[in-house]
């Protein structure tokens, strides 16, 4: 039996009736239609699916849609600026932060939930809340000079 859920993605408001054992992610993928949230391990390990709800990284995986009903979210879609990359995005880009781009969404998600209650945060703060996003491809160090560059600018 579907349930109605309304949620607020990346500022527009979703009015669906969805079947309550749907994950937060499926809903923005395959119902929503914003595929920059990427499917990884399906167990909340891997952070390729987080997102930022209600001012929090949270890994979509693991949050049913329904637990999400009149919440705001936003998504690797939502963060530009009508066109204009965030600052994050144009880091990761400046310092080679992005090599095989499949954990970049996720990494740039819960980088921003950093910036935006710390605008200076120490290193240290920088790889703790990058520390649920794995990278296969091993870059963390650019990704963590590329998140404190951000801050260094602000």
């Amino acid at each position: 039996m579907k349930r109605p859920v309304e949620l607020t993605v990346n500022g527009v408001l979703y009015k669906l009736e969805i079947e309550p054992r749907r994950t937060l992610l499926e809903v923005i993928r395959e119902i929503i239609g914003l595929t920059g949230t990427k499917r990884g391990c399906d167990r909340g390990n891997c952070g390729s699916c987080t997102v930022i709800m209600d001012q929090k990284p949270i890994a979509s995986c693991l949050v049913l849609a329904v637990e999400a009903h009149g919440k705001n979210i936003t998504t690797i879609e939502g963060v530009a600026d009508h066109g204009h990359l965030h600052p994050l995005q144009e880091a990761f880009l400046e310092h080679g932060a992005i090599q095989c781009g499949f954990c970049t969404p996720g990494m740039v998600m819960s980088a921003k939930a950093l910036i935006d209650n710390n605008q200076a945060p120490l290193e240290s703060e920088i790889k703790e809340a990058i520390s649920g996003n794995l990278c296969r491809c091993g870059g963390y160090a650019r990704i963590v000079k590329a998140i404190a560059s951000v801050k260094a600018k602000s």
